[in-house]
């Protein structure tokens, strides 16, 4: 928790206006949140806090590259990810996530920590699959040879219909006779 302290905001105080803070860390960050998507990496991080009267407004900039393991082959290689996003936090007189990029926050609230909001950036900006970058080309090769079913063709259902096992037929008549 020592380290994610670096990134409380003491709100109450600061007067209406725009606001500068830069951040950057490194493996330690990641080892405070509960999770095996990212054991290690680094990162900075700037962040733009704009103070209204009714709400604060937060602008990330966060770049840096992380440790991922391959679903392939298990090589470790490093992600590296560049991620823009934006968080409205509204003074109201509860807490409560309204949408992904606005929340409510109560009107006495002290401090923010904006530690949750950069970690989740960082992981929504990496891609899903996790691939070395030499790999991503043959995948994307892979994923144009795949054939996809479309359904059953109007001519083929007909054929379908007319040879019907008898023992089905049983079974629809049972529920026509219900009806």
């Amino acid at each position: 928790m020592e380290e994610l302290k670096k990134y409380n905001i003491d709100i109450h105080n600061l007067a209406d206006g725009e606001y500068v803070y830069n951040y950057a860390s490194d493996r330690a960050f990641f080892e405070e949140f509960p999770q095996d998507l990212i054991q290690e990496g680094r990162f900075d991080a700037n962040l733009v806090l704009l103070k209204s009267p009714t709400m604060i407004r937060l602008d990330f900039d966060v770049k840096g590259v992380v440790e991922r393991e391959c679903d392939r082959t298990l090589e470790k290689y490093e992600e590296a990810f560049d991620t823009s996003s934006r968080v409205f936090l509204k003074f109201g007189d509860r807490d409560e996530e309204l949408t992904e990029e606005i929340e409510l926050i109560q009107r006495n609230t002290q401090r923010i920590n904006v530690a949750k909001y950069i970690y989740e950036f960082i992981v929504l900006a990496l891609p899903v699959k996790s691939l070395l970058p030499g790999l991503r080309t043959e995948a994307e090769d892979d994923e144009e040879d795949v054939l996809v079913y479309s359904g059953v063709s109007e001519g083929a259902e007909e054929e379908e219909s007319e040879e019907i096992d008898p023992r089905w037929e049983v079974l629809k008549n049972l529920t026509k006779n219900k009806k």
